[in-house]
């Protein structure tokens, strides 16, 4: 979905009198654990809250369905609106029922960055014209989201995910520019694969019980989904091959829900601007360069952001079963017409876009402060706990972080933030 930017009279304008304060303080995360399947549950913390979840700057434009959170600066500056498709209960459940969170300067130039639901928080400056509230409040909080904890704790799941063994039954099976991968187990698929592997591949299938989760590990520090010129990605539930997008998945949604694409050694990776990436992204020392059409379906969890046009991120929450680290999940019988080896028809066919322009690492007119095509992030790229040790992420029961904020008001001299409500959804 897309929302204009040129509603001028609906845009707060700096200076007033009172700014509204965020002053919620986020509820304590439950610790996660592992039930009898050994799934561990709420496994991103607050970070699994967002849609667009970026340690350093995020430079995007037109949208992102669900909540971002970004720990450098946000340009906008190309049109922004936030947090369409969220339900109420998911508004809720962030921290200072915040859907956006910047925890340096948001940059909007003439254009708007909506917010269609809940309120946002940002730390530093709101240049030219500020926000559109719809149904929410702004707050002016640097301290809302603890930023470099909460990517000490992803890079070391990351690193965790990757020593996972792979499951007993999958094959990855690379046949010129196709790519396979194909899982029975009805709880958890685990596939390695190279960078190398997915560059040469156009089409890329996956194949798993529909409700069953896949975790793809891929290593390498760049992946180019652009060098193979991908163009599409076929999931099945047990049924047809289905080609992803939007308003059609595999299995009701089931298979993309439950799909993590985990990168612990990239610093770049970058999608195709021809092909919807379905599933969830998690390449917490990467830019992800999202290009300049196509979405990602699911949720990004990157060192930094770049996308324009149609490469937005679209609310698909990753829910899938994650393991704790060194333990191998119940063997589980594959589902009848599941087994590896079989494959059944396709449904959908890929189609090719208009001179879809090539991908930029650095958009145009973009501050000096934006994110660069290979980050170096000033924070160490090594967890504070032992490598690959889960404990920071919760689930081996360490305390949780319980981040508070601060009540910011400003009397006479704050921004004003006018709030035009409407209703108006992709």
């Amino acid at each position: 979905m897309r929302i204009s930017a040129t509603a001028a009279a609906a845009t707060a304008v700096l200076g007033g009198a009172l700014v509204l304060g965020l002053t919620a303080v986020p509820a304590a995360q439950a610790t996660p654990r592992a039930d009898a399947a050994g799934c561990t549950t709420d496994a991103f913390g607050i970070a699994g809250k967002y849609g667009e979840f970026v340690l350093g700057d995020d430079v995007h434009s037109p949208d992102a369905e669900g909540a971002v959170a970004v720990g450098g600066n946000a340009d906008f500056r190309g049109g922004f609106s936030v947090a369409n498709e969220l339900s109420a209960a998911e508004v809720d459940a962030l921290p200072g029922r915040a859907s956006l969170v910047v925890r340096g300067d948001l940059l909007n130039g003439s254009s708007v960055t909506a917010v269609m639901k809940g309120n946002a928080a940002v730390g530093g400056k709101v240049s030219d014209r500020a926000l559109e509230m719809h149904s929410g409040s702004f707050g002016q909080n640097a301290g809302l989201i603890d930023f470099d904890a909460e990517f000490t704790k992803l890079r070391a799941y990351s690193s965790a995910l990757a020593k996972e063994p792979a499951t007993t039954g999958t094959e990855v099976e690379l046949s010129g520019s196709k790519l396979t991968l194909e899982g029975g187990n009805t709880t958890r698929n685990v596939f390695k694969v190279t960078a190398d592997q997915l560059e040469q591949a156009k089409d890329i299938y996956l194949r798993v019980p529909a409700g069953a989760t896949a975790v793809v590990n891929v290593s390498g520090e760049t992946y180019d989904m652009a060098k193979a010129g991908t163009t599409g990605f076929f999931l099945s539930g047990g049924q047809d091959y289905v080609l992803d997008d939007k308003l059609q998945s595999a299995s009701d949604g089931k298979v993309r829900a439950r799909l993590l694409w985990n990168f612990p050694e990239a610093r770049t990776v970058t999608k195709s601007s021809q092909a919807a990436w379905p599933g969830s992204v998690l390449a917490p020392g990467a830019h992800l360069e999202l290009g300049t059409g196509a979405p990602v379906n699911g949720s990004v969890w990157v060192a930094s952001l770049h996308g324009s046009g149609g490469a937005e991120t679209h609310h698909f929450p990753f829910t899938g079963c994650l393991p704790e680290p060194g333990k191998t999940p119940p063997p589980t019988t594959p589902t009848p017409g599941n087994t590896p080896g079989t494959t059944p028809p396709v449904t959908g066919t890929p189609s090719t876009p208009a001179s879809t322009p090539p991908a930029s690492g650095t958009p145009s007119g973009s501050p000096s402060e934006s994110a660069p095509a290979t980050p170096a992030p000033s924070q160490s790229t090594t967890p504070g706990g032992k490598d690959g040790d889960l404990a920071s992420t919760g689930s081996s029961g360490t305390i949780p972080l319980v981040i508070g904020t601060a009540a910011v008001l400003a009397a006479g001299t704050g921004l004003v933030v006018v709030a035009r409500r409407r209703s108006k959804r992709a």
